[in-house]
């Protein structure tokens, strides 16, 4: 029998206005003794039926999975998995001729909290960030396999990175079915190599693409600088668009030798593209370039609410140095992915750079996740990236 969640007089408000997290301080009392991963069913003070979820023990103590008194079983992951993808067939992204990765399940924003899972042309990288969707994993990807027919060519589980650090297992990456014979995938008509394996997050930043798209238009002619360039995305974009040079900067030596594959990939005989495996600050530190058009993507700096001030910090420094950097009449796209940072505080940030900078600046474009990121309208969290792209005079 599942173990069954009290919550205090109060805190069952968030449940009802659909919010698919419960926190711990949130909890009274907890009858039975569940185990991290376990499905568990929440009700209020009064003993009225709210959720059912899968607990950790965490300051997330419940991911919600459904608000209907129904025990989910695999017919409803089935459900849920089928909507995710029927959406993204919706949006056209299984007919697009120019683009073959997106991703699939976007956690929360499709109702499915804890799981992740990209498409790479033909393969399916899988990433859970809860216990209950970890233990889950082979079933997921069995139902991934019957959906997707010959969409799919293999499922690789990725978890080892995302799941909570106090969980009392083991992952092991690896393939859950088939093996790859691609990783090369077309993004707006631009190919780039993707490692899944090694790479950050499933392999690439897959939200950013319609972002890149945008920084396409601004390129023409310009010297760019791709600070945090990780594997080249924007840099690739902007050569595509006419560059006169492109500057790629990642701490990660490997990120940078990628990029340059991907650069040689789609202009086998480039010659305006450097890459500089460098600390972003220290780039900044020795660079006496001036840049056109700079674009600053950086990790994020707050994955907690209690890093908050320090990301704020951050990204009112790194923001400063970029204006400092650029020539009059450039344009700055600036981004922050921190979960814990908000659409305001991040526009903060951005303004006190700009003062510190002395530099006048317009708001061009105010800049978010794309479609296949979905936003739940009962949870703000998940619209986690933020960018502004900025008129610099």
């Amino acid at each position: 029998m599942s173990a069954k969640i009290i919550l205090k007089s109060g805190k069952e408000q968030s449940v009802k206005r659909l919010h698919p997290w419960i926190f711990s301080g949130a909890i009274k009392q907890m009858q039975g003794s569940p185990k991290e991963g376990d499905l568990v069913s929440v009700y209020d003070n009064q003993g009225g039926f709210l959720a059912w979820g899968h607990y950790q023990p965490s300051s997330i103590a419940v991911r919600i999975l459904t608000f209907e008194n129904t025990v989910p079983d695999a017919a409803f992951f089935r459900h849920k998995i089928a909507n995710a993808i029927e959406f993204r067939r919706r949006m056209g992204f299984f007919d697009s001729a120019d683009t073959n990765v997106f991703r699939i399940i976007h956690g929360e924003g499709d109702g499915l909290s804890g799981l992740v899972a990209d498409y790479y042309n033909g393969t399916v990288v899988f990433q859970a960030h809860s216990v209950g969707m970890y233990l889950m994993k082979d079933a997921i990807a069995e139902i991934l396999k019957d959906l997707l027919g010959d969409k799919v060519r293999c499922i690789y589980d990725k978890s080892s990175q995302t799941l909570p650090f106090k969980a009392d297992i083991e992952p092991v990456d690896g393939y859950l079915f088939g093996k790859p014979d691609t990783n090369i995938v077309l993004e707006h008509g631009h190919k780039f190599e993707i490692d899944w394996e090694n790479g950050q997050k499933t392999g690439f930043f897959i939200d950013q693409r319609e972002n890149r798209q945008l920084l396409a238009n601004y390129s023409a002619g310009r010297t760019v600088c791709n600070i945090f360039g990780y594997t080249g995305g924007f840099s690739v974009y902007a050569l595509g668009a006419g560059a006169k040079a492109v500057h790629t900067v990642d701490v990660s030596k490997p990120a940078i030798a990628q990029t340059d594959r991907n650069v040689a990939l789609n202009f086998p005989d480039c010659s305006n593209h450097q890459g500089f495996a460098l600390d972003a600050f220290d780039f900044f530190a020795q660079t006496t370039d001036k840049y056109d058009l700079i674009i600053l993507d950086p990790p994020a700096f707050a994955k907690h609410q209690s890093a908050l001030n320090n990301a704020l910090q951050g990204y009112k420094r790194i923001n400063q140095r970029a204006l400092e950097q650029i020539e009059p009449g450039g344009v700055l796209f600036t981004f922050s992915c921190s979960q814990a940072v908000s659409t305001e505080d991040f526009r903060k940030a951005v303004f006190a750079a700009s003062v510190n900078a002395r530099r006048n600046v317009r708001i061009l474009h105010q800049l978010s996740q794309p479609i296949d990121h979905p936003i739940g309208m009962f949870h703000p969290e998940s619209e986690y990236l933020k960018g502004l792209v900025l008129y610099v005079e």
